[in-house]
């Protein structure tokens, strides 16, 4: 299991590339949430979302050797961002293997990092066994999108800078697809705030990690359909799934038409755009489940990547469809 120290090494090793992103509040989601929300932006990050975090921290700890083979990744779109661009900044090439259904945002700002596109038909092939193939065939180094401590040790500086800004939550709640995220900030979180409880969302079609948590074992399902395209994960990782037992207090679910509900929260008030997986946890926050009143909650906006068009025409749907 990672620990905390591993975050600090990777919080180190990527400093001087990523940016320090912005905690938001609002005055109107704290009045009809009845909660403090603290509002963790990485759709500020560079290629729009967290991932560059844990794709530099990995690949900077490559070989000269390894560096000169190049890197491969599979990716539905934000990981793809952040390994091209991690392997740009540091003078290798990248392949990503990509699935046919990747929003055309993702698919244009990947190429534009430099990255070789791998694209695949998700519904029939699977984006492991093609990217094994291409790293035994060409000798790259794979570089997984988050069953990888390197990767989890890099996501999980999102919580050192939250602790920077504010020293004390309640809970943060934390959007899951394959964990990478959720495992590395339950690891640095939980050491700075002992007493915070880190809840993980999932929407209802993308339940692996929610179903998982509650049996103690791995469970995999079939290509959810959700908007949450970063949550088109059919399963957890094996290093993410043990943190998660260990360090996360619960994980839960929210609708598709939930979270187009929190984009439309996020948009109106306070006037930044989100991808439908960043917009996971606020919907969960608003749900309520948990009942909480009161409480000081931060909440880990995941990135940004969206088509506009698409982003439009979800704010356009009636409400609770």
């Amino acid at each position: 299991m990672i620990t905390f120290d591993d975050v600090l090494d990777a919080n180190r090793r990527i400093a001087d590339v990523v940016q320090q992103t912005p905690l938001l509040t609002s005055h109107a989601l704290n009045d009809l949430s009845g909660n403090e929300l603290y509002f963790k932006c990485e759709n500020f990050q560079r290629v729009g979302a967290f991932k560059i975090r844990g794709a530099y921290n990995k690949i900077s700890s490559l070989s000269a050797d390894q560096l000169k083979r190049g890197v491969v990744a599979f990716s539905s779109g934000n990981h793809a961002q952040g390994v091209a661009l991690a392997a740009k900044l540091l003078n290798t090439t990248a392949k990503i293997v990509m699935p046919n259904n990747s929003p055309k945002s993702k698919l244009e700002a990947t190429r534009a990092y430099g990255a070789q596109i791998i694209m695949y038909d998700f519904l029939k092939e699977s984006r492991e066994k093609i990217g094994e193939k291409i790293s035994e065939e060409e000798g790259r180094e794979l570089v997984p999108p988050f069953n990888d401590e390197l990767i989890m040790a890099g996501q999980g500086t999102v919580g050192l800078e939250i602790f920077d800004v504010i020293k004390r939550l309640d809970y943060v709640f934390i959007p899951v697809g394959g964990g990478g995220l959720l495992s590395g900030n339950s690891i640095s979180l939980k050491y700075l705030m002992s007493r915070v409880k880190i809840i993980g969302v999932e929407t209802e079609a993308a339940n692996d990690a929610y179903q998982s948590f509650r049996k103690g074992a791995i469970v995999t399902i079939k290509p959810p359909a959700t908007i949450a395209d970063g949550m088109r994960t059919t399963s957890l990782g094996t290093k993410t799934f043990e943190v998660i037992k260990a360090k996360t207090d619960d994980i839960i679910l929210v609708s598709d038409a939930e979270v187009i509900e929190a984009m439309r929260w996020i948009f109106s008030r306070l006037k930044i755009i989100v991808e439908p997986t960043a917009a996971v946890p606020f919907a969960a926050v608003l749900k309520n489940e948990l009942k909480l009143k009161n409480k000081r909650i931060g909440i880990i906006l995941s990135g940004g990547n969206i088509d506009m068009d698409d982003f439009f025409d979800l704010l356009k749907t009636k409400k609770h469809d």
